[in-house]
């Protein structure tokens, strides 16, 4: 049945006006029971709710409210991302002799070895995705011209990006494990790497922190299309910490070669051991190990020498965060405030007080995410010290003693 026209509902809405009733459900409910013809003679009969429905869109968005509008993600996807689905195929891929296989076979083999979920992707928009995103023909065929590339120097160019791992232990159920890694271009060193069961902004943004603290900043940061890494957040702290992001073309993994390759590496040694898998922090434990002891003190065969002696070959150029207990605000979630006549403003349902006379100011404040015990302010770029929250009595002993009579 087609949608009624806008015209037909606001006589509807008239007809609330002059209908029986004390109250206005009353009137309503009184209309609903009421017959209307369409402009095409189409006799229609609506519910209460229905009708009660326009009547909010008309006095919250006057007339332009009352048009039907369509899903914002409609035709995309809510569980799952085409790079996503991507990754999990480029997983599979290797266990195939034949390039021109089914996708029945690549959906198959990716629910059977937990690569993927049947709540994440049914077989039907499996097949649909891969047609519409030419998944396959970008896995198996790759036309693109392509020329191998190295940085000179360690820190000019870290490659990052995300691999399904195992299932791991997580109270009394098993959840996947994603490896978040980040991996410098000229050494081949893992700056750090970390498996998470969300990959979120908060996954990222702890992976990111560690690996500045211990490798250094770099110049630039290579990452895919991914949400997370387009994220406002990462933009953020890479501008406030002066490293460039850049970002792959759409639906090419093949740009990010070498963290690509890296990943096989840890699912061809790494995960092929005997993994205690009873916990996240168990497992990056040994991930950790492995990584330190193994893969960066390894001779790597394309650089000839061990990827961590290759990186401290560059050690007087790197750049390090400055000596500074301010440095973890660089990594902090940002919002914007405007302080009121009393020097205060609101956050998370809480009155702060500034540290400083801003009053009438638009700030910026920092804090730390999932936690807010600590609000730091900003007023052009500059840091203005650490918001406390609104003592109105320890304010006004303080008035009367600057004020004696």
């Amino acid at each position: 049945m087609k949608q009624p026209s806008a015209y037909l509902k606001m006589r509807i809405l008239g007809a609330i006006d002059i209908a029986e009733g004390k109250t206005r459900e009353e009137r309503i409910k009184n209309v609903a029971r009421l017959t209307f013809t369409d402009d095409d003679g189409e006799r229609r009969i609506f519910t209460w709710r229905t009708i009660q429905t326009w009547l909010y869109r008309y006095k919250n968005h006057g007339i332009t409210g009352m048009e039907n509008s369509l899903r914002s993600d409609k035709g995309k996807p809510r569980k799952i991302t085409p790079e996503e689905l991507m990754e999990a195929i480029n997983t599979a891929l290797p266990h195939f002799r034949e390039k021109g296989l089914l996708k029945m076979n690549i959906y198959r083999f990716c629910i059977e070895k937990g690569i993927l979920s049947k709540n994440q992707i049914s077989q039907t928009t499996f097949y649909r995705f891969v047609r519409e995103h030419e998944l396959l023909t970008q896995c198996t065929k790759d036309n693109k011209k392509r020329l191998a590339f190295s940085m000179q120097y360690a820190n000019q160019l870290w490659q990052a990006d995300t691999m399904f791992g195992p299932y791991v232990t997580d109270g009394k159920r098993h959840r996947q494990a994603k490896l978040i890694a980040f991996l410098d271009d000229a050494s081949r060193v893992l700056c750090h790497g970390e498996f998470f069961f969300e990959e979120n902004i908060n996954s990222l943004v702890k992976c990111i922190k560690a690996a500045f603290y211990k490798r250094g900043v770099p110049e630039q940061l290579y990452v895919d299309n991914g949400s997370i890494y387009c994220c406002q957040e990462i933009t953020l702290i890479c501008a406030r910490i002066g490293c460039i992001l850049r970002h792959t073309p759409v639906r090419d993994a093949a740009a990010k070669g070498k963290v690509e390759r890296f990943f096989r590496r840890v699912r061809d040694q790494f995960l092929s051991k005997q993994l205690d898998l009873s916990s996240i922090e168990t497992l990056n434990r040994q991930f950790t190990e492995w990584a330190e002891d193994e893969y960066n003190t390894s001779n790597h065969s394309t650089i000839g020498m061990k990827p961590i002696d290759r990186f401290g070959l560059d050690l007087k150029r790197i750049r390090f965060l400055p000596p500074s207990e301010a440095n973890d605000e660089l990594f902090f979630a940002e919002d914007t405030r405007k302080v009121k006549k009393d020097n205060t403003f609101s956050f998370k349902n809480t009155r702060f007080e500034t540290p400083v006379d801003l009053r009438d100011k638009q700030i910026q404040i920092r804090y730390e995410r999932n936690k807010y015990n600590v609000v730091v302010i900003y007023y052009k770029g500059d840091r203005m010290g650490e918001a406390k929250p609104l003592d109105a009595v320890a304010n006004g002993l303080l008035r009367r003693k600057e004020n004696p009579k």
